[in-house]
């Protein structure tokens, strides 16, 4: 099973050792996309979790039990090719290289399995050509 998730969490866990316990008790592989906290010590996390089902449903479990509040990513990122002029500004901004310029032909080309749904892009393309899907 492989999906990407949401974590919200206290200031109260945002020094436990939550990932730590989902790579060694539940045998899942982590890949932390993006994460955040503020300076209440309140965090959010977007990352893909990988694992055998029972122990992502398992793992799932123990974030919720601790406090962690877990939501699947919902959200995407759409490009409207119409749009677009390749222009390449939304690649320069792009914090996980899910928009790059494909060489030679200078087109932007858009990696949707890397994107994190930051939204940058679509507050930087000055064609309005990205938009976020709910």
């Amino acid at each position: 099973m492989n999906k990407k998730i949401v974590l919200r969490f206290k200031a109260t866990l945002s020094e436990q050792p939550i990932i730590y316990r989902l790579v060694k008790d539940y045998d899942l592989m982590v890949n932390i996309l993006k994460a955040d906290i503020n300076p209440r010590r309140e965090g959010s996390m977007v990352m893909e979790l990988t694992g055998e089902t029972e122990n992502f449903e398992n793992g799932v479990k123990y974030l919720e039990e601790v406090g962690v509040v877990v939501e699947l990513l919902s959200q995407t990122v759409i490009k409207n090719h119409e749009l677009c002029t390749d222009c390449g500004a939304c690649t320069v901004i792009c914090p996980v290289g899910a928009l790059f310029l494909e060489r030679p032909s200078m087109e932007v080309t858009f990696d949707n399995v890397k994107c994190v749904v930051c939204g940058l892009c679509v507050q930087y393309c000055p064609m309005k050509a990205m938009e976020v899907k709910f």
